[in-house]
């Protein structure tokens, strides 16, 4: 039987999982104002929260000690919101989406997002994410920094989303084993670097964002090798 410490302690990670919708809702607020630096830096305080919940999580013993709750359903529930309709409505809001059909093309992203979450098999055994992860607020810094043309930032996004539908496995950063020290070290190098992007908007330089590109370059050739390993 779980002590009254334990089940607060449980409930007490639950309650900072929480918090990510706040930071979610943050974003959106600040995005209807047109201040989309601070909707970024909400957003990177939601992944903050959603990159440490899971230790805290597993020490804390949530699945023994609140059985009657869904810490896994919660965190699905927040990360949508955080990761998809919050840094999709930034998007929309900044003007980065085609004129017209730009919330056409939004819909999309939240569709195919909502697939992917709902999938039975979003998450492996094997610690894999399948299918594009709906990485949508860090598409969202390179879109909005780099400035792409709107019609070329709707090409990557319906990309991104027909990615959803292809069952390739993606690496789980801090639980795929496979050179998980380096990927976690390189991915250290890689937050500080979009930390100064998202503090120099609107004006962030295009060397430094090239640079910070290493992380994406290095992360999908990862998860290809892994999953064509995985298939044999």
């Amino acid at each position: 039987m779980s002590s009254p410490l334990q089940k607060a302690a449980a409930w007490s990670v639950h309650a900072y999982t929480t918090l990510g919708a706040v930071c979610g809702f943050g974003s959106l607020l600040a995005s209807v104002a047109q201040d989309f630096r601070t909707a970024f830096v909400w957003l990177v305080a939601a992944t903050l929260i959603d990159a440490s919940d899971g230790v805290l999580a597993r020490a804390a013993g949530v699945k023994e000690h609140t059985p009657g709750f869904d810490g896994a359903r919660l965190d699905d529930i927040v990360d949508y919101l955080t990761y998809v309709i919050a840094p999709v409505f930034l998007l929309y809001q900044a003007g980065s989406l085609p004129e017209g059909w730009g919330a056409a093309v939004a819909a999309i992203v939240l569709l195919s997002s909502a697939y992917g979450f709902a999938s039975a098999d979003a998450k492996s055994d094997d610690y894999f994410f399948t299918g594009f992860p709906s990485y949508w607020n860090i598409v969202a810094v390179y879109l909005y920094a780099v400035e792409l043309p709107r019609l070329a930032n709707a090409g990557v996004l319906l990309v991104l989303s027909a990615l959803v539908f292809v069952r390739i496995g993606y690496v789980y950063p801090s639980r795929t084993p496979v050179l998980r020290g380096l990927t976690i070290a390189l991915g250290g190098v890689w937050a500080v670097l979009m930390l100064l992007i998202i503090r120099a908007m609107p004006d962030a330089p295009l060397a430094l964002v090239a640079i910070s590109l290493f992380f994406p370059v290095y992360y999908t050739v990862l998860s290809l090798v892994l999953h064509r390993r995985r298939r044999r």
